[in-house]
């Protein structure tokens, strides 16, 4: 067997059809387009929510109502856990950042209460989970809110 001389199994392979190559070929002319307007056209493609130049109806309708969304402030959130393969007793943003438990350090950070702690950490983040803080003074550390 040599692998130049491979081919596809009779019958797997079909091949495309041709459009627009005269009438003969059953498909030529309009090419299976129809007659005229935009889709006719090579290149054309419009939205589905095109309506023709029509206004379309996500602009008719009136907004209403509000939305928290440019308002919503995002945690980084580092579980308890997470906070025992730390080497150092005071933890900030930026020791998290260094650690790889966080991706950037001018976001807020959260921690969770996701597991024990084994040392007593001072820990300096945005926010505590009411568990976490608690286990974290339970081992004899502080947790300080910025």
């Amino acid at each position: 067997m040599i692998l130049s001389t491979l081919k596809p199994a009779k019958g797997s392979r079909k091949n495309t059809k041709r459009r627009g190559r005269g009438i003969g070929s059953g498909n030529g002319c309009t090419a299976g387009r129809g007659s005229n307007g935009q889709k006719s056209r090579s290149g054309a493609k419009h939205y589905s929510w095109f309506e023709g130049g029509q206004m379309p109806l996500q602009r008719r309708v009136p907004k209403r109502g509000f939305s928290n969304d440019k308002f919503r402030q995002e945690f980084q959130i580092v579980n308890l856990k997470d906070l025992n393969t730390l080497e150092t007793e005071e933890i900030n943003a930026t020791v998290l950042k260094a650690n790889g438990l966080v991706k950037k350090e001018d976001k807020p950070v959260k921690i969770l209460g996701v597991g024990e702690v084994d040392k007593a950490f001072t820990i300096t983040v945005d926010a505590f989970s009411a568990t976490a803080k608690e286990k974290i003074e339970k081992a004899g550390g502080k947790a300080i809110v910025l």
